[in-house]
């Protein structure tokens, strides 16, 4: 039997799976340790204060000290040769002014006008360091813990901890994330079951008229009545090859993710539609308009599926790599994100849904704040800033620090493994309990080391 002897149900069905899913049916879906299901909803090692994430990853390092990293210092020593640094690197201001912003008093930078106006929801992490400096590595380590070994991605770690509440939904998607700097392992499941990798669900911009951001959606030959028919005559032959080959877990997981892929056909283009939103939430999120279009329907598109029960929702901005012509790029990025992200949290708030998710924003690192190629900034790991907002975190607070020139944390200092504790503690779980027993020892995200940056809680 072939692929296309299959009926056009099982041949979507497939599709729909390896278009993004995940090969649930080719790996172990659920081992001995897990319960018949293993998305069901689980409990939490502790009071959780968020239910679910967003996480905004700005690939290719945004530059802190242009951003939310403020140094006054840097300005006033604008083009002195560093010593016992950068042999010959000059210091280079921002171009941009900053100034204190909401009840708080937080230092923004003039490149986020819209996010300003929310400067007392966020909780800027300036301590912020990483252990590479290099794109591939960084971007690796900072979504699973790991830059040497394939490890299961953060995203994948907390949907394996807690679940889902939707079970019509796969718990942990991933919008248009980059190919490169390590493709799927950012958001692929290791050696956990393949049920917990994430959806890669292509551009959103779909919608305008383009390709399908989830390819085989929808069947154009049959109807729903007619694909369940079909859908229940191959899961009884499939529960019959169970019942045969008792113990069988590829049998089984194919049986729950052809169901999984059945009923994502229904509810998930309904979650990716935005045709049917008010002009006026469109234009809030920037959608329709040149700069903020793609970003603006990632941040609604995320919206609609926390809103729905996704656990886990990262959504991939690239082109923060500003080695040159930072006074000329960095403005554009940071137009093209700013009022979306500020539509996001306002949305999510008048929705009563701030309070219990969790939004993340960062980079894969910093830059440096001396100049190179005259007009732009080199790779910095050792200082950086990344910023939380909702789901249990101090708003208009600033924790942490880089030295007077943003060259290396010296205050508040959080590593990968920090931020990933506290991101797992904010959603109810231990990072040092949250395991997975594989090649004979207990793994976790965070290894063997990691605190979690308690004076950040609210």
């Amino acid at each position: 039997m072939t692929f296309h002897d299959f009926t056009p149900s099982r041949r979507d069905a497939l599709r729909l799976l390896s278009s993004g899913f995940g090969l649930l049916a080719l790996r172990g879906l659920a081992s001995s340790e897990q319960s018949d299901d293993p998305l069901a909803p689980k409990k939490t090692h502790h009071a959780a204060r968020a239910k679910r994430v967003i996480f905004l990853c700005m690939g290719g390092a945004p530059s802190h000290v242009d951003t939310f990293d403020y140094k006054p210092k840097l300005a006033e020593h604008d083009g002195m040769t560093l010593s016992g640094y950068r042999q010959g690197a000059k210091l280079l201001a921002s171009p941009w002014k900053f100034a204190q912003k909401g009840k708080s008093g937080l230092w923004m930078s003039e490149l986020f006008p819209e996010l300003s106006g929310h400067a007392d929801e966020l909780c800027l992490l300036n301590g912020m360091y990483t252990s590479v400096p290099a794109h591939a590595a960084a971007v690796v380590f900072q979504h699973t813990g790991s830059f040497q070994f394939v490890r299961p991605s953060t995203g994948a770690w907390a949907l394996y901890g807690l679940g889902t509440t939707n079970a019509n939904l796969p718990g942990f998607v991933t919008i248009d994330p980059p190919s490169a700097n390590g493709g799927a392992q950012n958001y692929g499941s290791a050696f956990l079951p393949a049920t917990y990798q994430g959806m890669r669900i292509g551009s959103v911009r779909a919608a305008r008229g383009g390709s399908e951001p989830v390819a085989n959606m929808a069947n154009s030959r049959w109807t729903k009545e007619q694909q369940r028919d079909q859908l229940d005559l191959l899961q009884k032959l499939n529960r019959e090859k169970a019942r045969h080959d008792s113990g069988d877990e590829q049998a089984e997981a194919v049986i729950q993710s052809y169901e999984l892929a059945f009923r994502m056909q229904a509810e998930l283009p309904e979650l990716l539609d935005l045709s049917k939103e008010k002009k006026a939430t469109l234009d809030a999120y920037g959608i329709g308009a040149q700069d903020t279009d793609e970003f603006g329907r990632q941040c609604l598109t995320a919206r609609h599926l926390a809103e729905a029960g996704v656990r886990f929702i990262e959504l991939g901005n690239g082109g923060w790599d500003h080695h040159r012509n930072l006074r000329e790029d960095l403005p554009k990025r940071c137009k093209g994100v700013d009022k979306p992200i500020a539509a996001l949290l306002a949305d999510l708030r008048q929705r009563g849904l701030l309070e219990d998710t969790l939004v993340i924003w960062g980079g894969e690192f910093g830059r440096t704040p001396y100049a190179q190629n005259g007009d732009g900034r080199d790779h910095n790991n050792r200082g950086f800033t990344t910023w939380m907002a909702g789901g249990g975190v101090k708003g208009g607070h600033a924790h942490g620090a880089t030295d007077e020139h943003g060259i290396e944390a010296v205050d508040g200092r959080v590593s990968i493994h920090d931020w990933h504790a506290t991101i797992l503690h904010l959603l109810g779980l231990d990072h040092e309990q949250l395991t997975y027993e594989h090649a004979g020892r207990p793994f976790r995200l965070t290894e063997t080391s990691g605190n979690v940056v308690r004076e950040i809680l609210s």
